[in-house]
């Protein structure tokens, strides 16, 4: 009987979790720049080695602190909204860049504040990407979790 009772409730689950409404809030939406799907578009960078080759290691190491620094600068003016690296990988990604801006020149403007970018330490490859509109308000939350910052 137990059992009979599990399966009945796995049964019918399914249908109480998908005949619930969204809670719509149009307000949150249309602040987060939200279609009808709750989607919008950005830009993802995928960055990778560049073709720099520096000896000197106080250099990288400075070029790579302002690289850091660049990132928490684009991400408090909100235009920076995920940031991080990848593990190895065979096409030499080493992080990823989700831009609030669809639009790939712009961003391509912002690369060029990386000193690591600019010195070619780093390179990058530029696509639109289409996304929840609610990507850009998790970091607020992440300000609050993060005990050390890089």
């Amino acid at each position: 009987m137990k059992n009979l009772l599990i399966l009945c409730l796995f049964l019918v689950s399914p249908f109480l979790v998908f005949s619930q409404k969204p809670v719509y809030d149009k307000n949150l939406a249309d602040s987060l720049g939200a279609d009808d799907y709750g989607m919008k578009s950005y830009t993802l960078v995928m960055l990778k080695t560049g073709s720099g080759n520096i000896e000197d290691k106080a250099r990288v190491d400075s070029l790579f602190r302002g690289h850091l620094d660049n990132i928490g600068r684009l991400a408090e003016a909100g235009e920076l909204i995920v940031a991080g690296p990848l593990g190895k990988n065979s096409n030499n990604y080493r992080g990823i860049y989700i831009f609030d801006e669809p639009d790939k020149a712009k961003v391509a403007e912002l690369l060029q504040t990386d000193p690591a970018i600019k010195e070619d330490l780093l390179a990058y490859d530029i696509y639109s990407w289409y996304g929840s509109a609610a990507l850009p308000v998790y970091l607020e939350t992440h300000s609050k979790i993060e005990k050390i910052r890089p």
